[in-house]
């Protein structure tokens, strides 16, 4: 199951001539698709492009009825590799994956893509994942569509500037023969807008029909000597075509006045930022019209000479606002200047921050800089000159505290690392490195285990040089997620192929959870239109791997100490592999909740099992937070003035799991634990099993009570 479903949002699809749609960035790219005859279309999830894989998995009625094929790709690589079907056939494609992280793993599929070259338009939604938002390491997709020679759009983050570029995407593939990117940022995925629709078409030709009159073309095969005729035609051909397309359609935007003496040039997600800073500064008003010529490159690869020395004409001065490093667009407008020997002043990193978010703060003080220097009378009185910083500006990242990820409450990998936590208090400390997906959070406290993560599936792989033997075994996790995606070969089968003397750890948790929830081969759940419920041990036998253990409850302590302790202390040379399983809590959650509403709603007797710390037992120790960290497990002060330390206390978020209980039992820490069960619309037989529970714990109580001694009195000595 996805994070959420969209299956009521996609009826908007339908949406036809003459109708207004209404909602997110993510599906408006989704409406566009449709609306340009898309013939395929595929793509990983992973932020901030996953929703548009859930909607199009929810949407396949719809996609049935048009005729359009969707797959969800094992990889990124896959998915780029999906998009060989336009190379031949005239036929539209799309895939979608995360920004660099996603162009990463499909390099070599879009590379060959862009050295053939397509006759069907060809598109790669990139979610470009930078700035304060991202999860992942900061880089960008531009340096790759400049090696590759990809043609990429950064629409403007608004939707009928979004849905527009999707079509000129296609068109601009097909008039140029080379596949487009096209850049969609966090915010221009989420951004809500509205846009007129149109019908949805058919694919004029369909990958059903292709399939009955094949085509080759041996020039198209990335073979010498045809790979050398590929670049040529790149540089003779398909760029000349793809700078009149962008020429002739206006596919880049100007705003403003045509002649001052400075203007800003920018990426088309920029533009929002731009138009904020110069509205504080009085210089734009909230229709977007500005009194500062604006160059907005909706596409930012390839760079047309011939429109941006057009803008710089009359002008002193012009501000490139270029979000990351390196600064690709700004060196690249540098050096048409530089051949036109222009006297113009061409600014950017240098009032612009180099490397970070231009949010809204850094923007204004960017443009200020920039008009100070160049354009003083634009600015209100009160900015020409330079502002007086205050005498001391706080430090945010020392009164603040860092706030990482971390695990949900009940999560099933918690209780894994509490285990290894455990074993290597007993057999020391171990060479450990962890994979992309939630098992990452382990390298944080409370558990600071592993150090390094080179990329999804390559947990494993990461440990290779680690896997001789003769000392401590190295140990490696991955998840479910990353194992199909990449780990399976790259990893475990790198593992059995080299005989390695190394454990590997794959926590699955039934799901690819990090992403949003999606299914993945090894799933539990029946899905209509996937196959899922192939078990991973059998994969791992497919490749070779002999010594494997499982365990189906990942919560139960004793028993992951315990398998883990085995696979590093047993005598066999050779790949240990331990499959953790149990249910992502947050997917658990979000379907039982809503079952277990509609049945106390509807009078039927629930049981909610809730923990709980006698205070009275509890030590005040933390042994148990620190190899829990569960977010419900908190402190709690007593008024007891003879305790001062506050103690262990489990707060109404808790889910139930156990995990606290169980770590305590395997640690062998105090007993102050307990479990209580919740019942909503109790039967005769709860109620009078609750009435007798509390007359024994009453009497009980009272032994008590009259067993203790009491004081009356002072006796004077």
């Amino acid at each position: 199951m996805a994070e959420r479903s969209f299956k009521a949002e996609v009826e908007h699809l339908r949406l036809g001539e003459g109708d207004r749609f209404t909602g997110e960035g993510i599906l408006a790219i989704t409406k566009a698709l449709l609306e340009n005859g898309v013939g395929y279309v595929g793509g990983y999830q992973g932020a901030p492009i996953s929703h548009l894989m859930d909607v199009l998995a929810d949407a396949q009625d719809l996609l049935g009825e048009l005729d359009v094929r969707f797959e969800a790709n094992a990889s990124e690589a896959a998915a780029a590799a999906m998009l060989a079907a336009s190379v031949h056939y005239p036929i539209r494609g799309a895939v979608t994956f995360k920004g660099s992280v996603g162009v990463n793993v499909a390099s070599d599929a879009l590379a060959n893509l862009s050295s053939s070259g397509v006759t069907g338009g060809a598109l790669i939604i990139v979610g470009e994942d930078y700035g304060e938002g991202s999860s992942i390491m900061q880089e960008r997709s531009h340096a790759f569509a400049m090696k590759s020679q990809f043609w990429m759009l950064d629409p403007r983050p608004n939707l009928p500037s979004i849905v527009r570029a999707v079509g000129q995407g296609f068109e601009l593939s097909e008039a140029s023969n080379t596949p487009v990117m096209l850049m969609v940022r966090i915010r221009s995925c989420h951004v809500t807008g509205s846009f007129d629709t149109r019908d949805n078409k058919r694919p004029p030709l369909s990958v059903r029909a292709a399939l009955s009159e094949p085509k080759r073309d041996f020039s198209r095969v990335v073979l010498p000597p045809m790979s050398y005729l590929h670049e040529q035609d790149k540089v003779n051909t398909r760029w000349p075509a793809a700078e009149k397309f962008i020429m002739d359609n206006g596919l880049n935007e100007f705003f403003g006045p045509v002649q001052a003496p400075v203007g800003i040039v920018m990426q088309g997600g920029m533009y929002n930022g731009v138009i904020r800073a110069l509205q504080r500064l009085g210089l734009a008003d909230q229709a977007g019209n500005s009194d500062v010529p604006l160059y907005v490159l909706n596409v930012t690869y390839p760079l047309v000479q011939e429109e941006f020395l057009r803008f710089c004409a009359g002008k002193d001065a012009v501000l490139v606002v270029e979000e990351g490093q390196p600064e690709f667009i700004e060196q690249g407008l540098s050096t048409m200047l530089y051949r036109q020997k222009s006297p113009l002043r061409l600014q950017g990193k240098d009032v612009l921050p180099q490397a970070g978010e231009y949010t809204g703060p850094v923007m204004l003080d960017g443009v200020v800089a920039f008009l100070r220097q160049n354009a003083p009378d634009l600015l209100p009185g009160k900015m020409r000159a330079p502002n007086n910083p205050p005498n001391e500006v706080p430090d945010l990242s020392k009164a603040v505290p860092m706030r990482p990820p971390g695990f949900c409450t009940g999560c099933p990998e918690r209780p894994i690392f509490a285990a290894m936590k455990l074993v290597e208090q007993k057999l020391g400390k171990h060479q450990i490195t962890g994979d992309i997906g939630c098992h990452l959070f382990a390298s944080l406290p409370p558990f600071e285990i592993g150090g390094s993560t080179m990329g999804y599936g390559l947990g494993p792989a990461s440990n290779a040089a680690f896997g001789g033997g003769g000392g401590r075994r190295a140990v490696s996790f991955i998840g479910d997620g990353g194992f199909w995606h990449n780990g399976l070969s790259s990893s475990i089968g790198n593992m059995v192929y080299n005989r390695s003397d190394s454990v590997a750890i794959i926590v699955d948790n039934y799901y690819s959870a990090a992403t949003g929830g999606q299914d993945v081969l090894s799933s539990r759940a029946a899905n209509p239109s996937k196959s899922t419920n192939h078990p991973i041990d059998k994969a791992l036998r497919g490749v070779g791997v002999e010594w494997i253990r499982r365990i189906d409850r990942t919560y139960d302590v004793t028993a992951m100490r315990d398998v883990i302790e085995e696979a590093l202390s047993c005598d066999y040379d050779g790949p240990k592999v331990i499959v953790a399983s149990s249910e992502c809590m947050l997917n658990r959650q979000r379907r039982e909740k809503p079952q277990r509403a509609a049945m106390i709603g509807q009078g039927i007797q629930v049981s909610v099992p809730r923990f709980g710390v006698d205070a009275d037992i509890c030590t005040g120790d933390h042994a148990c937070m620190r190899l829990s960290g569960c977010p419900s497990l908190s402190l709690k002060r007593l008024d007891d003035p003879l305790r001062d330390d506050p103690v262990a206390h489990i707060d109404q978020t808790c889910v139930g799991c156990g995990n606290c209980g169980e770590v305590a039992d395997a640690a062998i820490l105090c007993p102050s634990f307990y479990r209580a069960e919740v019942v909503h619309n109790p039967g005769r037989m709860a109620r009078w099993w609750g009435a007798v529970s509390a007359r024994i714990t009453g009497w009980l109580q009272a032994r008590r009570a009259r067993g203790r001694l009491v004081f009356d009195g002072v006796n004077d000595v």
